[in-house]
């Protein structure tokens, strides 16, 4: 994914706008455990972790990898309509050839499957308001919580997902993962990329930043996973240990947030340099050409490609 960051806000406020909680939630300092957390639990459904394994990304270049996707979540949440299409079809294009066979059921997956991408929306955007509301400003109101949930449905436009299969509330994102927790495991793949990136290894182009960063992060993002996850992932600790991390972490959280996030600014390049990018140009953009929100469906017919939803690859 190339981004330039001067494109981030031309045309419009892209879907949501400066007063929505999805800019707040997306662009705070917490979001960055979130995100370990949600590619963390990702890997208990097994189909996923069969694309992740395949494909080895992860392992061969895990900064670039990670920050790339990192990325596309700040995209689709801050940026104009156009970045953001542009960004969700190019992403489309880099999961269309990854397809195989899932080894512990024998079926075919499909990166870009509607299954798979809203088990990757639900719990990155989940994973996020969960960090904010541990270690953030807390909560948010009952009228903030409905909206946020709004968007998010809103932005699973952007990927393969069904309308009619997205959460769009507390509750139904609670339904959701019992319903998908039958078919949610462990094996020896998804235990080597759960472990690889919460303490991701210096060595396969990581580089020692990178390393020390994820096992920092670890300390706050499994502190926020339930036990059963934990237990079954093989990453369990004592629980003592999530209680001497919490203090510390709304302490390093409430710093960040306190100087307009330029602590995380200076730490990005060495942990994820794009979305440190982004992040810079939110800070500082000017107001755009038309400061007005879009919806998916008008900013896809004015900068889409026509062939951006033929690249939905289904499971035979």
């Amino acid at each position: 994914m190339h981004f330039d960051p001067t494109t981030l806000r031309r045309d419009d406020y892209g879907f949501f706008g400066p007063d929505s909680p999805s800019w707040k939630i997306w662009t705070a300092p917490t979001a960055v455990i979130g995100f370990q957390r949600a590619v963390v639990l990702e890997h208990f459904d097994p189909f996923l972790t069969a694309a992740v394994a395949d494909s080895r990304g992860i392992y061969s270049d895990p900064r670039k990898r990670l920050d790339h996707t990192f990325s596309y979540f700040l995209i689709a949440a801050i940026a104009d309509g156009r970045t953001a299409i542009q960004a969700a079809e190019h992403l489309m294009q880099i999961h269309a050839p990854m397809t195989g066979i899932e080894p512990i059921s024998g079926n075919r997956y499909s990166a870009n499957s509607p299954e798979t991408q809203l088990w990757i929306h639900i719990t990155g955007w989940h994973s996020v308001l969960k960090a904010y509301e541990v270690f953030g400003p807390g909560p948010l109101t009952p009228e903030e919580e409905a909206r946020y949930w709004h968007e998010c449905a809103i932005a699973a436009e952007l990927q393969t997902c069904k309308p009619e299969d997205v959460p769009r509330s507390r509750a139904e994102v609670r339904e959701y993962f019992a319903r998908v927790r039958p078919r949610l495991c462990t094996s020896e793949k998804a235990e080597e990329g759960m472990h690889h990136l919460l303490w991701t290894s210096p060595r396969n182009g990581a580089g020692i930043s990178y390393a020390i960063g994820s096992r920092l992060l670890s300390l706050a993002s499994v502190a926020t996973l339930p036990k059963w996850m934990r237990r079954l992932g093989r990453f369990d600790r004592w629980g003592i240990v999530d209680l001497a991390v919490k203090l510390p972490a709304k302490v390093l959280v409430w710093s960040f947030t306190r100087f307009n996030s330029f602590g995380l600014l200076f730490a990005a390049p060495f942990v994820a340099p794009m979305a440190g990018q982004i992040l810079e140009e939110h800070l500082n953009a000017a107001p755009p050409t038309r400061p007005e929100t879009v919806t998916p469906s008008e900013a896809r017919a004015l900068y889409g490609s026509r062939s951006g939803r033929a690249l939905i690859a289904e499971p035979a």
